[in-house]
């Protein structure tokens, strides 16, 4: 785990530490080529540049996102924001489904959209792969 993901991790409650720490341990093991980093304030991976997953302390959870997870076609994955992102919320480290989540990594990796360019691109996105 980056030392920056492990400081971030450390500043939250103890349920949401425990979410995080878990959620960061199946990212590097899921993603073990991702670089990882803190960008805009949370603790996010990204493949050849590209953001692909990351999560964040929300008001009552912690938010689970995937850049291009509403192209993975999952059900417990709910849309978010107006590209292509897709979301789970955790309250408890227990509803965190590690075959879900192993799943999810690999759609990751295969289906990406261009998020690295798209300030070049006026906000169109470009599937990659």
């Amino acid at each position: 785990m980056h030392p920056d993901t492990r400081t971030y991790n450390a500043g939250q409650t103890p349920e949401n530490r425990k979410i995080c720490d878990r959620l960061a341990r199946e990212i590097d093991r899921g993603l073990p080529e991702a670089e990882n980093k803190i960008w805009h304030a949370h603790p996010v991976w990204f493949l050849e540049g590209n953001p692909v997953v990351g999560y964040s302390k929300l008001k009552d959870c912690v938010r689970l996102l995937f850049w291009s997870g509403q192209t993975f076609s999952e059900p417990r994955l709910k849309a978010e924001g107006s590209f292509k992102a897709a979301e789970a919320r955790y309250v408890s480290a227990a509803q965190i489904v590690p075959e879900d989540l192993r799943r999810w990594l690999a759609q990751a990796r295969d289906i990406q959209w261009d998020y690295k360019n798209i300030v070049r691109r006026k906000g169109r996105l470009e599937r990659l792969k």
